[in-house]
């Protein structure tokens, strides 16, 4: 097989390698020793074939974490160039995930990639922006509801905790909303104000919902609750001058100012619990930092709140313990949207196991979180540091200080992921580019333990909810438009 042995005799140094074959241990039983186990994990949801052995691989961060053990928390961080298919295997996750009873929960589509998906799983779309939708952050959502549920059942104490965690979530956001439109976190005494001033209408709007209108009347009209925690001493003018300044922010939001109308107005599409949600905040230009920032603060708080009911409703009994997979794309604009941003998500991927939901965060490098404020680089490198498991594309060479100083890396596993950032070749038959060669192609690493390579392929099925590139479909067309053309005369031949 190798060629006749001596010089000029054609002898070859390459040893051909050996044809092999797939089976199950019955199968193969009789091949012993020339069999050997694949070694991948078969508890998940089935991602693709492993790049060496063929072998199907299934991986996603709760079924590693609920039922094979595998990782010690229920999250993914995946890192990847871009039209590698980073977001693609994120949404097989979904899906798969959404089979096994886990309910996907997008908090936050910028692009958006996820759309199409959860509207072929029959969940709800929430659209967001100027002019196309409107979340009102002082609406308690599905808490109120829930506490008489458990009122009614006899929970008095867990009907109690929803309502202080409702009330809580509301002033949270009023803060974070006039921390994000004055640059400054308010004071104090400012949030003193907005406490009992809730409260206040909470008393007020036993039937209905209040707003932002409602909130800022009540801080002009003054009642005593707010005057005690103001300690104006009984002077009115005193009170005026403390609240100046939070009166002209809360006009500011509930009259149109820099960050518009979005939360003014009641919610349009109100958020449920028992299916896929996604909120499209697409129509958002990233010019508006600020607007990007307080409607992410504002999906992520009323997404939390409703996972915080469901958990409270299913621990009395009253309804099926539900478990959610929360997906966080375009992680790198969420964390530079706005100050705040890091340290938040910095707490959710603390409490994901309390709160009892997966998580996947996508960006595109490790550089993406260098390029924050110097005081945010540490905690964002600890979402990488922290994350269950690891799922790494094509990346550059550059990368690789900055990934093997979070997560260790053979110099094997190195080359592998530096050769799938190669750029395709030139098909000169066709005329176009061939397929990148690190498309659906990654890495699973946990830990310290060897990564899984492996390869995903799209099924019939999932190609039409995972096209990023719709608005390229079409070719350009430069031309009049239909009513210019009827009115250019026809060229008449001399």
């Amino acid at each position: 097989m190798r060629g006749w042995l001596g010089r000029g005799r054609g002898q070859s140094a390459y040893v051909q390698q050996a044809d092999e074959w797939r089976g199950t241990t019955v199968q193969v039983c009789g091949l012993w020793p020339y069999s050997v186990g694949t070694g991948t994990p078969m508890i998940g949801v089935p991602l693709g074939r492993h790049l060496f052995t063929g072998s199907t691989v299934c991986a996603d961060p709760i079924s590693w974490f609920q039922r094979a053990k595998l990782i010690s928390n229920p999250s993914c961080f995946v890192l990847g160039l871009p039209a590698l298919g980073k977001s693609t295997t994120v949404r097989r996750m979904a899906a798969g995930l959404a089979g096994y009873g886990s309910i996907p929960f997008i908090l936050g589509d910028l692009k958006p990639d996820y759309v199409d998906l959860i509207e072929a799983l029959g969940g709800q779309v929430i659209r967001l922006g100027r002019g196309r939708g409107y979340l009102n952050v002082l609406d308690p959502g599905e808490s109120t509801d829930a506490a008489n549920a458990l009122r009614a059942a006899g929970f008095v104490k867990e009907a109690e905790e929803v309502e202080a965690d409702a009330h809580g979530r509301r002033l949270t956001m009023v803060s974070a909303l006039l921390s994000i439109l004055r640059k400054q976190s308010p004071s104090d005494v400012e949030e003193s104000i907005i406490d009992a001033a809730l409260r206040v209408l909470d008393q007020k709007f036993t039937d209905t919902v209040p707003v932002l209108a409602d909130l800022l009347a009540v801080v002009q009209e003054g009642p005593a609750e707010l005057r005690e925690v103001a300690v104006d001493r009984g002077d009115w003018a005193e009170y005026q001058k403390i609240t100046r300044g939070l009166e002209a922010s809360l006009i500011s939001l509930t009259r149109g100012g820099r960050l518009g109308e979005t939360f003014a107005r009641h919610t349009t599409n109100p958020m449920v619990r028992d299916r896929p949600v996604v909120y499209d905040i697409s129509g958002l230009k990233e010019t508006d930092t600020d607007l990007r920032a307080a409607t992410l603060l504002a999906c992520w708080s009323n997404g939390f709140a409703t996972v915080n009911v469901a958990h409270a409703l299913a621990e009395a009994g009253l309804e099926p313990q539900r478990h959610y997979f929360v997906i966080m794309d375009e992680l790198w604009q969420a964390l530079r949207s706005g100050a705040g941003m890091v340290d938040r998500i910095d707490a959710l991927t603390r409490l994901n196991r309390q709160f009892g939901v997966g998580q996947a965060m996508i960006t595109h490098t490790m550089h993406d979180l260098e390029g924050l404020p110097e005081e945010d680089r540490a905690k964002a490198r600890g979402f990488v540091e922290r994350a269950g498991m690891l799922i790494c594309g094509g990346l550059p060479q550059a990368e690789m200080p900055l990934l093997t100083a979070a997560v260790p890396f053979s110099r094997a596993e190195q080359r592998l992921l530096t050769g799938w950032s190669a750029p395709p070749s030139w098909d000169s038959a066709t005329g176009r580019e061939s397929e990148p060669p690190g498309r659906g192609r990654f890495l699973v690493k946990v830990g310290g333990r060897p990564g899984i390579p492996l390869a995903v392929k799209l099924t019939e099925a999932e190609r039409a909810i995972n096209d990023t590139n719709k608005r390229w479909a079409a070719q350009s067309r430069v031309g009049r438009r239909a009513h210019e053309e009827a009115a250019i005369p026809e060229e008449v031949n001399a």
